[in-house]
């Protein structure tokens, strides 16, 4: 299924997940992030969110990176209010957010103009001291670009 993922088979690598589902080899949240990242780097978000759903309803665990796999097929697919659910959910199942994380919701953010979600997201991250990289100031910056708040970007600058 990474294979499939990594070459952009994103077809093939569920052809796969279900041939796995049908077997009796037991399926894990390597097999389902795999799937869901394939979903992710197809711009599938609809299959994305339907693979997380069976994860779910099933006994496999869903970790930081089956969320940020899911979150950024938000992200690609401009679906901001998915991306902010599923961090939420997240956030409430404990599971451990990343810059990765906080970076897929605010580009999500950012890429659909809702520059003021992408800014509190960066005062969430101040909060819970998560590390900023050049793709969260680029979000940042970006999303003051998109709501036209240049005065709030040079922020990032100093």
């Amino acid at each position: 299924i990474s294979a499939c993922e990594k070459c952009g088979e994103w077809e093939m690598a569920l052809q796969s997940f279900a041939l796995l589902a049908q077997s009796q080899v037991e399926l894990n949240s390597i097999s389902f992030n795999a799937s869901i990242s394939a979903c992710e780097k197809g711009c599938n978000l609809d299959q994305a969110l339907h693979l997380l759903t069976m994860m779910a309803v099933s006994t496999v665990k869903s970790n930081a990176t089956t969320f940020n796999a899911a979150i950024s097929a938000c992200e690609k697919a401009r679906e901001w209010e998915d991306a902010l659910q599923l961090f939420s959910t997240m956030t409430h199942n404990i599971v451990e957010c990343s810059t990765t994380t906080l970076n897929a919701v605010m580009s999500a953010c950012q890429r659909s103009s809702e520059w003021q979600k992408a800014l509190h997201l960066s005062r969430v991250m101040a909060q819970r001291k998560v590390e900023w990289d050049a793709i969260t100031y680029n979000a940042a910056i970006n999303a003051c670009e998109s709501g036209g708040k240049w005065k709030h970007a040079l922020r990032f600058f100093i």
